[in-house]
């Protein structure tokens, strides 16, 4: 990779950490495409939604770097952060499973949290993607950053807006 002389040694760590983040992104898609991702998503609405959360498309995207993945019940569409690329399975089907309750529940009520009860491993996914978070926030030690950590870290548990 060949990096302009006038960056300073931050810019140049930032620059490659997004430039291993994208090549990261486009090798996982290559492994676990969107097509792959909607089945995930039947898969996962029959286990444990009784197949009522239905989108009409799941698919990744790069431009979530506060947010491990949204959903737009209007829509029935699902986006799932690329930074989960590569992440424990469990923790990318609690997210596509939270995101799969906001078709049924829009907001993060009672009525929602009951929902993700069904999933064994809700807990520890949270525990996981609040580790990466709060990773995220200490201190920048060069070399330390990890790929596909964010630069704006969500809060602690948070999975959408």
């Amino acid at each position: 990779m060949l990096i302009p002389a006038r960056m300073s040694m931050a810019e140049e760590q930032r620059w490659v950490a997004q430039m291993l983040d994208r090549l990261a992104a486009q090798e996982s898609r290559r492994t676990l495409g969107d097509d792959a991702l909607a089945e995930r998503a039947d898969r996962l609405s029959a286990g444990y939604l009784d197949g009522r959360a239905r989108p009409d498309q799941v698919r990744w995207v790069t431009n979530q770097n506060s947010r491990w993945g949204s959903c737009t019940p209007s829509e029935r569409t699902i986006r799932l952060s690329h930074r989960l690329q590569g992440m424990p399975e469990y923790v990318l089907d609690y997210v596509l499973l939270h995101e799969l309750a906001h078709l049924l529940v829009p907001d993060h009520g009672p009525r929602f949290w009951a929902l993700l009860e069904a999933y064994p491993r809700t807990e520890r996914a949270r525990g996981y993607l609040e580790g990466v978070a709060s990773a995220a926030r200490l201190p920048h030690i060069p070399g330390a950053r990890a790929p596909g950590m964010p630069d704006e870290a969500p809060e602690p548990g948070e999975v959408c807006g």
